[in-house]
């Protein structure tokens, strides 16, 4: 295991009414302007902005509404809510929705309380922000577990890039399953295979050793795949809800990554797909999964094969290392297939091949992959996904 520091800032608050235990108190600590920020209007539909809004006027806060946060959020929205923070004197942000409403927030955190620019800050000279208006998050789409961590997915429409920047951690979450019993049933089991993937992409980087941060992912992962086959019988199961809330934010606080240098190879590709395509996030990490592992188990032969032992709990009789190994990776393609996330690029509607050559040259090569892909490989393997 690697040397470590850890130190986590996120209060958490889950369960049922989690918003009425958390918000009296926590709106105590901040100013009196909150900038409330969601994505494209289910929060309204659900009652959950009603809610919030009760309790902000019961704080004697003022509301400054950040709307129409995209799926895949833009820097130009980024920089829409920063001038909009600046602009009201704002005090504290809350953020309502999924991830991506989270990882605008932590951005727009960032670049409200400076007048450089945070993506040439990050990307050009290498300088990260020091200062940010605090923020909370209220979580009604679990799977990204961004409430739990201060990165963020933002797409560059001006460069083409969608990438990993580096803003505020929330100071409070509040986890509530209520918030997410009226997702679609495909929402819900995208996002849940994103937590999956967060976890195999953090046990298959290194060192290749097992540590105890591995083994505890491997429950995470177990715990996942069961709870998505409860929901699959039943979309309104409150444990499963729970379960899978807990997981999405255990696979991404950190605990799983101390002593590891990770993967995320998958979603470095899937986010410049995004970038292209504007796809589902989940449903891009389904497709590319398992063709990516099959051009890389070689490389990670001994952890693949313990992920297929004790994460799809294959016996290991009477098998080769690589052996076992491939029927992890089937038994993960298998999965997908059965929980209905698509297996191809077509299937989920991409219907421009040119794209996969742009995706190749310009994705990001990850340091703890078990192979060191080339952009060659890359499109080799984004044409296998076609």
């Amino acid at each position: 295991m690697k040397d470590f520091i850890y130190s986590y800032p996120t209060k958490v608050y889950f369960g049922e009414k989690a918003a009425a235990k958390a918000l009296p108190d926590e709106l105590q600590k901040v100013g009196k302007t909150v900038m409330l920020a969601y994505g494209g209007g289910s929060v309204k539909k659900s009652g959950v902005y009603d809610e919030i809004c009760g309790y902000l006027k019961e704080a004697g806060k003022e509301i400054v509404d950040f709307a129409g946060i995209m799926p895949n959020p833009t820097y130009k929205k980024v920089q829409e809510g920063a001038a909009l923070a600046k602009e009201k004197k704002v005090d504290f942000i809350l953020a309502v929705g999924g991830g991506s409403v989270i990882d605008c927030c932590k951005i727009v955190a960032a670049q409200a309380l400076t007048d450089k620019d945070i993506w040439e800050m990050e990307f050009k000279d290498h300088v990260f922000p020091a200062e940010y208006l605090p923020m909370g998050a209220i979580v009604t789409a679990s799977g990204t577990g961004a409430e739990m961590n201060n990165g963020a997915v933002i797409t560059n429409e001006d460069t083409d890039q969608k990438a990993g920047v580096l803003g505020a951690y929330a100071s409070f979450a509040v986890l509530d399953p209520a918030y997410t019993m009226s997702l679609p049933a495909r929402q819900v089991v995208s996002g849940a295979f994103d937590t999956l993937s967060h976890s195999m992409e953090t046990y298959l980087g290194s060192p290749r050793e097992i540590t105890l941060s591995d083994e505890i992912a491997e429950a995470v992962m177990r715990n996942v795949i069961r709870n998505i086959r409860v929901l699959m019988l039943d979309m309104n199961d409150w444990e499963a809800r729970s379960e899978l809330m807990w997981a999405s934010a255990m696979a991404e606080n950190g605990i799983l990554k101390i002593g590891k240098v990770t993967d995320f190879q998958a979603h470095q590709i899937e986010h410049q797909l995004g970038a292209y395509t504007d796809c589902n996030h989940g449903q891009g990490l389904a497709v590319i999964h398992p063709v990516l592992y099959r051009h890389m188990y070689k490389d990670g032969v001994k952890q693949f094969a313990r992920m297929a032992e004790k994460v799809w709990e294959i016996p290991a009789e009477d098998k080769t290392p690589e052996e076992l190994a491939v029927a992890g990776i089937d038994a993960l393609a298998d999965f997908i297939r059965e929980i209905g996330l698509p297996s191809s690029f077509t299937e989920m509607g991409i219907t421009d091949k040119s794209v996969l050559k742009k995706v190749a040259d310009t994705c990001n090569l990850t340091a703890g992959c078990c192979k060191k892909l080339s952009r060659e490989e890359v499109l080799e393997i984004l044409e296998e996904c076609w």
